[in-house]
C-alpha cells in the first residue's frame, strides 16, 4: 500500500512511520510510506533517521498548506493518515491564527487533494479536546464538541471539514480521537518529558494550578496500533475513540515521575493555571474495541518507566530541542 503520512516527523506521526516501515503494525509489512512535513520547531529529522534508509520510505519537505506541494505529493498514494497539526495548547493562546491555518486550511487542502486524485482513504487523527471537560462519565463518539482553547476549537474545525468531504463528496474519511499521549521522541514541551528532561538535569518542575487537572493516557505505540486498524478495517464516515484506560491527574503524574527519578516534592513549582484549562478528558473506547478488537498492551506504570529510561540514555536527542522551546518561547511562540 502506498501512504502518504503528514507530520511524520512528529511524535506521533514518527511512531507511526517508524512502526509501519518495520512491519510492526498489523498489516504493514509491504507499504511505502511518504512523510510530508514542514519541518516546524516540533517536527524533527531526527524522529525518522532510524529507518530513513528503508525500502519504501521517502520524505518531501513541505507545508500542507502550500496547494502545489500536497497535489504533487498526494499523487499516486492509496491512502493520507493526516498528524500534521499544530498541537501545543499553550502555543495556540498566544498565537491561534498559527493553529487557524495549518490545522483547518491545512486540512482542507490535504481533502481536496485527496478527492481530486482518487485517494482510497483519508484518516484524520484528532483529539478527546474537541469535547471539552467533563465532570463525570465519558465522552462517546456521538457526543456534541465543545471545545474551549483555539488548539481544540482548530481540531473540530478540521474533523467537521473531513467529515463534510465524506458526506458531500462520499469520500472514505475515517476521524479517530485519542487521549494524551506520552511515550518517546515527544518534543519536550509536553508534562512528561518536559517534567522527566528537567528531573534529569536537577530543574525545577512547573505544575499548573492545584494539579488537579485529569487525563487519560495513552502510550504512543498503542495508539499508532489503534490508526492502523482504523486504517485498515474502519469504516467510513466514522468516529472512532482511541483511549489508554489510565485516567491520572497531574498531581498524581508529578508524584510518579518524582519518585522515578529519585526526586522530591521540593522539585515542583507551582505556576498560575493557564486560561480555560479543562479540568477532566475522557473517551469511551467501546466502539474501537467492539468492532476492531483494539485493547490497549502497555499499562501506564511500565510505559512510564521506559519512557523515562529512554529520556535518560538519549541526551543527544533531546537537549538541543530543549533549547530549541525555550528560544520559541522567549520569540512568544509559546505563553
Amino acid at each position: 500500500m502506498n501512504i502518504l503520512v503528514t507530520g511524520g516527523a512528529g511524535f506521533i506521526g514518527s511512531e507511526f512511520v517508524r512502526a509501519g516501515l518495520r512491519g510492526q503494525l498489523p498489516g504493514s509489512g509491504d507499504d511505502r510510506i511518504t512523510v510530508l512535513d514542514a519541518l516546524t520547531y516540533s517536527g524533527n529529522p531526527a524522529n525518522l533517521a532510524p529507518v530513513a534508509d528503508r525500502p519504501g520510505y521517502r520524505f518531501v519537505h513541505g507545508d500542507i498548506c502550500d496547494p502545489a506541494v500536497v497535489d504533487e505529493t498526494v499523487r499516486g498514494h492509496e491512502v493520507i493518515v493526516h498528524f500534521a497539526a499544530e498541537t501545543h495548547v499553550d502555543r495556540s493562546i498566544s498565537g491561534p491564527g498559527r493553529f487557524v491555518r495549518t490545522n483547518v486550511l491545512g486540512t482542507q487542502v490535504l481533502l481536496e487533494a485527496a478527492l481530486r486524485h482518487g485517494v482510497r482513504r483519508f484518516v484524520h487523527v484528532s483529539s478527546d479536546e474537541v469535547y471539552g471537560s467533563i465532570d463525570q462519565g465519558s465522552w462517546t463518539e456521538e457526543s456534541p464538541v465543545d471545545p474551549t482553547a483555539p488548539y481544540a476549537a482548530t481540531k473540530a474545525g478540521s474533523d467537521l471539514m473531513a467529515l463534510s468531504f465524506h458526506r458531500t463528496f462520499g469520500m472514505d474519511v475515517v476521524v479517530t480521537r485519542c487521549t494524551n499521549n506520552y511515550g518517546w521522541y515527544q518534543f519536550p514541551e509536553k508534562l512528561i518529558p518536559l517534567f522527566v528532561t528537567n528531573l534529569l538535569d536537577g530543574l525545577p518542575v512547573p505544575l499548573y494550578g492545584d494539579g488537579e487537572n485529569r487525563r487519560d493516557w495513552l502510550h504512543v505505540s498503542d495508539h499508532c496500533r489503534a490508526i492502523q486498524l482504523v486504517l485498515r478495517e474502519g469504516r467510513a464516515g466514522e468516529v472512532y475513540h482511541i483511549g489508554g484506560g489510565d485516567e491520572l491527574s497531574n498531581r498524581e503524574i508529578t508524584g510518579l515521575l518524582l519518585d522515578a527519578c529519585g526526586a522530591g516534592w521540593d522539585r515542583v513549582e507551582h505556576v498560575t493555571d493557564r486560561l480555560g484549562h479543562d479540568r477532566r478528558y475522557s473517551l469511551d473506547a467501546t466502539k474501537i474495541r467492539e468492532e476492531l478488537g483494539f485493547v490497549p498492551r502497555i499499562g501506564f506504570a511500565e510505559g512510564l518507566r521506559s519512557v523515562i529510561e529512554w529520556y535518560r540514555d538519549n541526551r543527544s536527542w533531546w537537549e538541543p530541542l530543549r533549547t530549541r522551546a525555550m528560544l520559541a518561547s522567549r520569540d512568544g511562540l509559546a505563553a
